[in-house]
């Protein structure tokens, strides 16, 4: 017999709070508490390239607490290598807001259609005063034809949306680096993912 449960209410939604740091990557908070702990840096074949940004609120203030994860396939496309972990967890610097990720390029993805996706990075986004996690995706400026034909940039429908998802290619440290800011409101505000 079904119960009645229309008396229960919605608990009340949280934002991630001031101890992202402490309790998702303590490390860089100061605290060495884990054995092991989250890195920016993927190993593994392939072109290394540092990718690099800020996260921007409305008002044009990069935040200082936020924690990004990244997760990526390797050189040839492949999320089903045991050579290969493609995940990372980065946070912002505490007084410039920067955020880093060192990785190696990866290859384009064969879509569940089995359309061919251009090569990207997944992101989500913490930090406090945002009650979900924000999910996007990093594309690379230097492979535009593959941008192009991509089935999930060409969802976005308004075109000129797009190049919020477009991490620009310059050169920094003897590697590539791609300059990604992620813009959370406001003008050219980066498209996030209902995922």
């Amino acid at each position: 017999m079904p119960q009645d449960l229309t008396y229960l209410r919605e608990t009340a939604s949280q934002t991630a709070g001031p101890y992202v740091h402490i309790g998702l990557i303590p490390n860089q908070a100061g605290f060495d508490i884990f054995e092991n702990n989250f890195s920016n840096t993927i190993n593994g074949e392939g072109e290394r390239i540092r990718i690099e940004g800020t996260v921007i609120d409305g008002t044009g203030t990069p935040l200082k607490d936020v924690l990004l994860e990244s997760w990526q396939a390797d050189k040839d496309g492949s999320y089903d290598n045991p050579d290969f972990r493609g995940w990372a967890r980065a946070g912002s610097d505490f007084e410039t807001g920067e955020w880093s990720i060192e990785s190696i390029k990866p290859g384009a993805v064969i879509g569940r259609s089995g359309r061919m996706m251009a090569p990207h990075i997944s992101l989500w986004v913490v930090a406090r005063g945002i009650n979900i996690g924000l999910n996007t995706r990093l594309y690379f400026s230097d492979e535009k034809e593959a941008n192009k034909a991509d089935p999930v940039i060409n969802l976005v429908e308004q075109k000129v949306r797009r190049s919020t998802l477009i991490a620009q290619r310059g050169e920094g440290d003897g590697m590539p680096v791609y300059r990604f800011d992620i813009r959370l409101q406001g003008e050219n505000e980066t498209v996030f993912f209902d995922i």
